[in-house]
């Protein structure tokens, strides 16, 4: 519960196709706003929130899907209409999070790495909500190449930081957080910042990884078996099996660029990484009732792989099934939006930390020293030694 004994409420920026969204839904918030430029997610998310009320009728009623450059999204603006329509008022300061994955080519190593430079960067839009709104805590996800190596943007993080403390926040760090350690099948490391108001700092704890690696054989397990015996090809399921068996979890999913054609599993070593688990990384395939295995695949022997469905990429990146979560626009659109997506068990695990930090009973603590991290590790000592990306 928030401060005023209702449900903890929180804004998001750069919302995409929920991922973020349904892990903090998840983890307890209710969602005021969801702020997104791009037309397809946009259109994800009111098929999913506003009506199909995925999330149940109050949140429906309660949550605003603003298809709108974030730029443009004026926070009193929208608060003071909100009220206008709700039982229960959002004044200054009552917003429990500002979240929000700001646009990961400024920092991903697949770019030119322009940070501050790049037009996308839109750390210092955040920044300016952050200070007008006034929320209790702020949360920020990118990509790990903000923070690794640790020297290319340590300057600009340490800004960001200076910028969030003028605001009166306590930087509970950047922590460097694997997706695969929180029961996600793919390795995907994730930059995550946590920031809570001074007056409301008790303390915060990062949240440890579950212990055990989902693997791809296992997510997929069930939809491969549907797609495969139901067609009547039974001895197909069990040659992919066999293959997927052998392997773990999957490498990097990439959303790619709306500059450059349609949509596949990624660069040549990714395609190799996911050969090995049974999956063909060239493209992706039709929804399955459109697909023609006979034609598509010809026999176990001929040594192709089926290619991912979107439904399929999204168990990857750990949303629910098809029956909880559908994604809007043509084949290509929908898987670009579930490439670039947050995982949603990442955030409901970082959501739920928050959630806990916001909801503990005590003295307010005083912040940490520098750099150190809440359990008083080093920021090195924090980062997990990852594994190679593939």
């Amino acid at each position: 519960m928030g401060s005023s004994g209702q449900p903890l409420t929180s804004i998001e920026i750069c919302a995409g196709a929920g991922g973020q969204a349904v892990g903090l839904h998840n983890a307890g918030f209710r969602h005021l706003a969801l702020v997104e430029i791009d037309a397809h997610a946009a259109a994800t998310l009111e098929l999913n929130v506003l009506e199909e009320k995925r999330w149940g009728k109050t949140a429906a009623e309660e949550c605003d899907v603003l298809h709108m450059d974030v730029k443009d999204f004026d926070p009193v603006e929208h608060l003071t209409k909100f009220n206008s329509r709700m039982k229960r008022p959002i004044e200054e300061g009552d917003l429990d999070l500002l979240a929000g994955g700001v646009p990961c080519p400024p920092f991903s190593v697949a770019g030119k790495q322009l940070g501050r430079d790049d037009e996308r960067d839109l750390f210092p839009t955040m920044l300016e909500l952050a200070d007008a709104l006034k929320p209790r805590a702020v949360m920020i996800e990118n990509v790990a190449g903000l923070v690794k190596p640790r020297d290319k943007f340590f300057g600009y993080r340490e800004e960001i930081k200076q910028e969030l403390r003028d605001s009166g926040y306590v930087i509970c760090g950047w922590r460097l957080l694997e997706a695969a350690d929180y029961g996600v099948p793919q390795l995907r490391p994730r930059a995550i910042l946590v920031a809570i108001k001074k007056e409301h700092y008790r303390g915060f704890t990062w949240p440890a990884p579950n212990g055990r690696r989902r693997s791809v054989a296992e997510a997929l397990e069930e939809t491969m078996k549907r797609r495969f015996v139901e067609a009547g090809r039974a001895d197909w399921f069990e040659r992919w099996w066999e293959e997927a068996l052998k392997g773990g979890v999957a490498p990097t999913l990439v959303g790619g660029s709306k500059k450059h054609g349609g949509a596949d599993l990624g660069p040549t070593r990714a395609k190799r990484a996911w050969a090995a688990l049974g999956v063909n990384g060239m493209g992706v395939a039709n929804d399955e009732h459109e697909v023609d295995l006979a034609r598509d695949l010809g026999n176990p022997g001929d040594g192709k792989w089926p290619m991912l469905t979107v439904e399929q990429a999204a168990i990857i990146q750990g949303f629910p099934d098809s029956q909880n979560w559908k994604f809007s626009g043509r084949k290509t659109a929908r898987y670009r939006q579930v490439g670039n997506a947050f995982p949603p068990p990442v955030a409901e695990a970082v959501g739920r930390a928050i959630a806990e930090a916001l909801q503990r009973d005590g003295d307010v603590l005083e912040p940490p020293i520098g750099d150190l991290e809440p359990d008083g590790t080093t920021w090195e000592a924090s980062q997990a030694v990852l594994p190679t990306l593939l």
